[in-house]
């Protein structure tokens, strides 16, 4: 290897890396190869699999090519033949539908998922096979373009072989086929069909506006009418598209959402204002690859599947090559930074819905990918299936209770929560009370041989996490369970022994899960509180009584339901539930009580 890199030319070229099975494990491009190559093996990587695949390599062949954009164009095509199991992963790879304007003497408009280059016009592609149904219905409501693969050519028409079909008697079509309809004027429609396909709209309006209004003045009312359904019909379709920008006229945007090992670019050509074509690409990482050089293959991949040639983007980073010809805008503020902001909650969305679609089809795959994540935010050697959330809850130190709840593969499980009445600590000591329950949870699963968490989350910062921390170090339980803080103000991960906390990316999932956590051991813990202080409450002023036990207070409660009632229930009425000897006492017991209040 040092041999072959040692002659590599200070040219732009395109290397492979192969594993000793003669695999080819990675594909990259590069500026310079000799450079390139070089930095692979010259250092040690901040990125394990970095180093992972430096240590797989067993061979390198490259190619040299022109210009960077060239081995750009080349990486990308040899990627998808053999799907190297380094690369970065393009996850979406359809074929999408095309609208095209044939090139025939009568051409024909129809829906296709195949370019054939024989000079016709294609516009698209629709990211939604429906969108480009109804653009297609549009034109055919418009104008009576023929729908027949018949090779209309002028011998053909002369020669009268054509014949009506229903198409004609149903109006879509103006009978091409019978000469019913000359060839200029056909083409005058394929020119207005080609203005919607465009996207330009306004022009055409602007167009049929001034046909109804020459019509009318001549009174010609019924042919002002027909044009008046068709403008009503632009209209329409018109209001359906997404208005983002009053003030600029057209570009191409391209937003990102980071999700650490996967992110997804979001492509939306805007013209007049108006998003006619939005796409999001799904990027699963496989080295780390920083954004702006995902960003240089989404603009290269849509550059490719369009047939586009971009004179200038807007961008949410810079890229990490140059197109030639090509400007990069990073807005800051203004129209075009707000252009950015849709692009980016399309990406959003679109992850989104693909997580909530995941989640439905195949539950352990999204259970899967959480259990990684989560390994991986809080640093575990394995995943973190059952995780316990513990949290402190007493008003001025009185009634102090504690809560645990249990989540199994990010998911509550209600049967395995457990309420703790705190028994050893005195007044409001939040600290010692979370290493009371600590202690006693760990103790009695260990000594029921019940299973043992993978995690375990503590509501509190640093105080509680150390409490946490010597709790488990009493029953020699330190390295087994991981164990982390969260503080409530700016949701700051806390680690044993690391003063700095942890900022989780606000839309992760791992935070979701933790926050769930917290909020349901918070919830949990104020009810089991306020349960005992509202049942201390109502029966201490039976408690005192000499004679009157459980049942009896019971009895009582139930019939009258409150103290307060019970103390302006007569003798009798107390004596129909607990008898006239245990009545006797508890109506005296209660009316002293009053005489001493006041």
């Amino acid at each position: 290897m040092r041999d072959k890199i040692a002659i590599l030319p200070d040219t732009p070229g395109v290397y492979t890396y192969y594993d000793a099975e003669g695999t080819v494990i990675y594909v990259g491009k590069a500026k310079n190869l000799k450079r390139r190559v070089s930095s692979y093996f010259n250092r040690t990587h901040d990125s394990l699999r970095t180093n992972l695949l430096v240590r797989a390599i067993a061979d390198m062949t490259y190619i040299v090519v022109p210009t960077e954009q060239d081995a750009l164009n080349l990486e990308a095509s040899m990627i998808k033949e053999y799907q190297p199991r380094y690369n970065v992963l393009l996850k979406d790879d359809k074929t999408y539908p095309w609208i095209v304007v044939t090139n025939e003497y009568f051409p024909r408009v129809f829906m296709t998922r195949q370019r054939i280059k024989d000079g016709s016009k294609y516009y698209g592609p629709y990211t939604n096979a429906a969108v480009a149904r109804t653009v297609l219905e549009l034109v055919r409501d418009l104008y009576p373009i023929r729908s027949c693969r018949l090779a209309l050519t002028p011998d053909y028409i002369s020669r009268g072989k054509g014949r009506l079909c229903l198409e004609y008697h149903m109006k879509r079509c103006g009978g091409c086929c019978v000469g019913k309809v000359p060839q200029s004027d056909y083409m005058m429609q394929i020119e207005r069909v080609r203005q919607i396909l465009r996207g330009d709209t306004a022009e055409l309006m602007h167009y049929l506006r001034q046909e109804m209004e020459r019509l009318s003045e001549q009174l010609r009312f019924e042919e002002a009418q027909e044009l008046k359904v068709k403008y009503d019909l632009i209209a329409r379709y018109q209001a359906k598209s997404v208005i983002v920008s009053q003030t600029i006229e057209e570009t191409d945007v391209f937003g990102v959402d980071d999700d650490g090992k996967d992110v997804f670019i979001n492509y939306m050509h805007v013209r007049h204002g108006a998003v006619v074509r939005s796409l999001t690409l799904h990027y699963k990482r496989r080295l780390d690859e920083p954004v702006p050089s995902l960003l240089t293959l989404a603009v290269n991949e849509i550059s490719q599947k369009f047939g586009i040639r971009f004179r200038e983007i807007i961008a949410a980073q810079d890229l990490d090559m140059e197109f030639d010809g090509l400007k990069v805008t990073v807005p800051q503020r203004g129209d075009k930074a707000k252009l950015l902001e849709v692009s980016e909650k399309n990406a959003r969305q679109y992850k989104i819905d693909m997580l909530k679609h995941m989640e439905r089809t195949s539950p352990e795959q999204r259970t899967d990918r959480l259990m990684e994540r989560m390994k991986e935010d809080f640093r575990l050697s394995e995943y973190p299936r059952h995780i316990e959330c513990f949290d402190n809850s007493n008003i001025q130190g009185t009634n102090p209770v504690a809560s645990c709840v249990v989540f199994r593969n990010g998911r509550p499980a209600k049967n395995d929560y457990r309420h703790f009445n705190i028994k050893t600590v005195v007044g409001p000591d939040d600290f010692a009370s979370m290493k009371e329950v600590l202690t006693r949870r760990y103790t009695r699963l260990m000594e029921e041989g019940r299973g043992l968490p993978q995690l375990i989350v503590v509501d509190g910062g640093k105080g509680q996490l150390s409490a946490a921390v010597e709790a488990l170090e009493s029953i020699g339980l330190r390295g087994t369970i991981a164990v982390v803080g969260i503080a409530k103000r700016l949701e700051e991960i806390y680690f044993p022994g690391d003063s700095v906390p942890l900022y989780i990316d606000k839309n992760s999932e791992t935070l979701r899960v933790i926050q769930h956590l917290r909020d349901e051991a918070h919830r949990f813990g104020i009810t089991h509180h306020r349960n005992r202080r509202s049942k201390g409450q109502t029966v201490s002023a039976l408690d005192g009584i000499k004679g009157v036990g459980e049942k009896t207070r019971t009895a009582l409660l139930s019939r009258f339901k409150s103290v307060k009632r019970l103390r302006e229930a007569d003798l009798d009425a107390i004596a129909e539930v607990v008898g006239p000897a245990r009545a006797s006492v508890v109506y005296m017991a209660l009316h002293s009580s009053d005489a001493g209040e006041d």
